[in-house]
């Protein structure tokens, strides 16, 4: 067998120039010098030129500082007098052009300045633009105090006018002395002491509604004309004063950098000589020390490669094949010569070396066959050649035992279509097939085959896809294994898992088991059914997660103190809600399970419920205490026990009385005292005999609307405190009589129906027939009828329609059932929860007052000796259960 041997590869070429480009570059190299010495020399020329320029250019810079000192003090100028003295004939346009005629001073100077002086006209335009916008808020408050003072004289006159009508004299003569200081204050120009004034005559206690309305206008007047001073003043002493000190500090600035730059560029002017001297003295010397160099450096990289490279051509034909050629990655003639000395050298290197690699080949060649073939026939795996239509081309001994041959000539003849006399489901060979030409090979693919006898295996293939020239797949190359074992134990451990998981569901305790993440891995149907989920659910999840669906929480800290600990913690008890939002007490185990190291792997859990045990213990404790209490504080409490309760429960009422009185009954006072003012005021009139009839008609139109709102408000405080004496009264206000319930119900539904068509909504009423009580018909009446207006008015907001159940029947021998429900809004959890409490309603702003369901609570546990339970989530509609005895027990009615 023959072998082809690969020649080096090629090392990378070191570019060098040619011998003609040496000479040439050090020729070029001299000319470069010279011309670089020139060219210093004319730069140095040129730089004389404009420094000498510069110093021209500086003349002119002092004449420019006193033309912008000039121009300045004309605007400052100008500018004072418009704002000291607005009516002396100055006009905010005139200062205006003057601040124009600067700015275009600035542009025009500004291109024939240096870089650091035209900074510093740039700080002068800035400043003079603040300047501007200072004298441009001066104009408009100028004239904004222009139309107050305008506004004044009517002011005044209402003032006077007000002041002279007054009667209260000693209030005349404070207002005019407060009017005298004004207008001193603003005669003499100081707007602090007339704002003073006018503060101090707002200030007074003025009961004429008239001339305390006078006063004030008065006084905002003086206050906003003292307030437009102080911010004309403001303004000129921090904008016109401080940036005309600016723009002066500016200038004298750039006279003083102009005479520091002239002393700059005299001095470089000097500089500049001396070093353009030295300049030409240096680049002469090395322009002469170069030449030198570049003749040593054309010697070294010619002569002497030339001559290493004479000296490895006679090495080599004197037989020394191993003598390196140099120079051979050099890019020039004399790498060409080293180079092709080197292809001399390799063709008598190859040629030893193709003859030793053309044995060495033959001989690996027969060892790679003979290990194959062992190999394939010693391989525990079996090792299968198919075609793609299915025949079985070659098989190892291996693979014959696996299917149940003797050997695999006997397997290879029996089988003809492996599709179908192997594969236990032929469609595996599609998808087998499928995976090869997606892929050109499959990897652990598992599927049945039937052994000769008919048993089933489970084999692992593994397998590649040979190819002809065209891409095609000509047959399958690969291995087998027997998983038909590891299969069974597949089955086995999760049949053992299915039936852990029977056991423990069955357990009625918490079990679970966390790993080292504290997520879950196993989870008992019991535990499961607090978080409301499956356990299969909750397998990779933590605690937080699975309690945070129902916005509950559980700390985690016992399981790290677990890991942290690496023992178990012993019994001990703890708490958390469940999902359907209850309290659970539990008594909780933890426990590591350990790995063949030794370090914890999972954390097991074991926790029973004793919240039974808990509230018994709880309760226990509690009647302990009380009896104790009752023993010990019995004679001390019997006799202040009554009034404490009347002191509570007069301080609730007086509480609820004064909230929900007070406002009709402010809103009558209201219009009591506005009602008498009116009357005083016809009464004056009738008096002086002023009166007119539109004056009549006007008084009567207000009597009316008076005296309507009055009796509406008052009718309102009245019903409110009739609901309140129906809290506060003896309970006992009905009498204890036999009555048929059904009978009753269908009386009081009776005096509600006329209401409902103006509602539209419909009321059903179920009641069990023959349900005899001994208890108070009247209380029970008032139940119902408040349930029925409050569901009209809370359940069904803008008049939508609706409908309102009422179920009557049995419940056990002495109790019956009453059901109040509705189809309505519903009621979201904090509505819930305050439902009962008095004086609590959501629709205060309508005219509620919630006493309605207070009332009814109150009557049913206390009064009729029941129980209620209120059921209700938004949108879903409302449903009051309420359970009754049949015989009013005889402690109530002692009540």
């Amino acid at each position: 067998m023959s072998a082809e041997l690969t020649p080096p590869p090629e090392k990378k070429r070191i570019f060098s120039l040619s011998i003609g480009q040496l000479t040439f570059g050090s020729f070029i190299l001299v000319l470069a010098v010279i011309i670089v010495t020139s060219a210093a020399s004319v730069i140095a020329i040129r730089h004389i030129d404009t420094t000498f320029a510069e110093l021209q250019r500086l003349q002119s810079v002092g004449d420019l500082a006193e033309d912008i000192d000039r121009r300045m003090n004309e605007l400052r100028l100008a500018a004072r007098d418009f704002v000291t003295d607005p009516g002396a004939g100055i006009q905010f346009k005139q200062v205006g052009e003057a601040a124009s005629t600067l700015s275009d001073i600035l542009k025009k100077t500004r291109i024939e300045l240096a870089p650091e002086q035209q900074d510093m006209i740039d700080g002068v335009t800035e400043r003079l633009a603040t300047y501007r916008s200072g004298l441009e808020r001066i104009s408009t408050l100028i004239d904004r105090r222009a139309q107050l003072l305008a506004g004044l004289p009517p002011l005044r006159d209402q003032f006077d006018a007000a002041v002279s009508g007054t009667a209260d004299r000693e209030l005349a003569s404070r207002l005019s002395e407060a009017q005298s200081r004004i207008a001193l204050g603003l005669l003499a120009r100081n707007p602090s002491a007339a704002e003073q004034a006018a503060q101090s005559m707002r200030a007074m206690n003025v009961p004429d509604a008239k001339l305390r309305s006078a006063v004030n206008d008065y006084a905002e007047a003086i206050i906003a004309v003292a307030v437009r001073e102080r911010q004309i003043a403001d303004i000129d002493r921090e904008v016109l004063g401080t940036e005309g000190r600016l723009i002066g500090r500016v200038t004298e600035l750039l006279r003083e950098v102009s005479a520091r730059r002239g002393h700059v560029l005299a001095r470089d002017f000097a500089r500049t000589l001396t070093e353009a001297r030295w300049q030409s003295i240096v680049l002469g010397s090395i322009g002469v020390l170069i030449g030198i160099l570049a003749a040593g450096f054309v010697v070294r990289r010619t002569v002497r490669p030339l001559a290493q490279i004479a000296r490895s051509i006679r090495a080599l034909a004197a037989g020394q094949k191993d003598t390196s050629i140099p120079s051979a990655d050099v890019d020039n003639e004399i790498g060409d010569i080293a180079r092709a000395a080197e292809v001399f050298r390799r063709a008598l290197e190859e040629a030893d070396t193709a003859r030793e690699a053309a044995v060495r080949a033959l001989t690996e060649q027969r060892l790679a066959e003979e290990s194959y073939r062992k190999l394939f026939e010693g391989s525990i795996d079996g090792i299968y050649v198919t075609t793609p239509a299915g025949d079985l081309l070659n098989a190892n001994p291996a693979l014959a035992r696996m299917m149940g041959y003797d050997s695999p000539q006997q397997l290879i003849d029996s089988i003809n279509d492996i599709a179908h006399t192997i594969y236990v489901h032929p469609e595996a060979r599609d998808e087998y097939q499928r995976l090869m030409a997606r892929d050109g090979m499959v990897r652990e693919f598992e599927y049945q085959v039937r052994q000769r006898s008919g048993d089933i295996l489970w084999l692992s293939d593994s397998a590649t896809g040979v190819r002809d020239e065209q891409g095609n797949i000509v047959r399958y190359e690969g291995t087998l294994r027997d998983i038909t074992d590891q299969k069974r134990a597949e089955d086995a451990i999760a049949e053992g898992r299915r039936l852990l998981q029977q056991v423990i569901d069955t357990v009625p305790a918490v079990i679970n088991v966390k790993d080292r993440d504290l997520r879950y891995v196993l989870m008992n149907r019991y535990m499961a059914g607090i978080f409301g989920i499956e356990p299969g659910d909750a397998h990779g999840r933590t605690t937080a997660d699975l309690m945070s669906r129902y916005g509950a929480a559980k700390t985690d800290e016992n399981d790290k103190r677990v890991l942290k600990l690496r023992k178990g913690l012993g019994f001990y008890e703890e708490e958390y809600k469940d999902a359907s939002g209850n309290m659970r007490q539990w008594l909780v185990n933890k426990l590591p399970l350990l790995d063949a190291e030794g370090e914890i792997e999972r954390i097991v859990t074991v926790a029973l419920d004793i919240g039974e045990r808990k509230r018994g213990e709880q309760e226990m404790r509690k009647a302990k205490e009380s009896a104790e209490t009752a023993l010990r504080n019995l004679r001390e409490t019997q006799a202040s026990l009554i009034e404490a309760e009347k002191l509570a429960a007069l301080g609730r009422l007086v509480a609820g009385v004064a909230h929900e009185v007070n406002n009709p009954v402010g809103i009558s006072l209201t219009v009591a005292s506005a009602l008498e003012r009116k009357t005083a005021l016809f009464t004056s009139e009738v008096e002086r005999g002023e009166l007119r009839r539109s004056t009549l008609n006007e008084f009567l139109s207000t009597s009316r609307d008076a005296s309507s709102q009055l009796v509406s408000n008052l009718n309102r405080a009245a019903e409110l405190i009739q609901s309140f004496k129906q809290v506060a009264a003896d309970r006992n206000y009905s009498d204890q009589r036999s009555f048929d319930l059904g009978d009753l119900t269908e009386q009081v539904v009776m005096s509600l129906r006329p209401g409902l068509r103006k509602h539209n909504l419909t009321l059903n009423v179920d009641c069990q027939p023959s349900l005899t009580m001994n208890s108070y018909p009247g209380p029970y009446g008032q139940v119902l009828t408040n349930l029925f207006l409050n569901s009209v008015a809370h359940a069904f907001p803008d008049g939508r329609p609706g409908i309102i159940d009422i179920h009557v029947r049995e419940s056990g021998k002495d109790n019956v059932e009453i059901i109040f429900s509705d189809n309505g809004c519903g009621m979201s959890l904090d509505v819930r929860r305050r439902a009962f409490d008095p004086f609590f309603t959501t629709r205060r702003d309508q005219g509620g007052t919630g006493l309605g369901l207070h009332i009814v609570y109150s009557i049913v546990t206390n009064r009729l000796g029941g129980r209620l339970d209120l059921d209700s989530e938004p949108g879903r509609g409302t449903r009051i259960q309420i359970v009754l005895p049949r015989t009013a027990p005889l402690e109530q009615a002692a009540e």
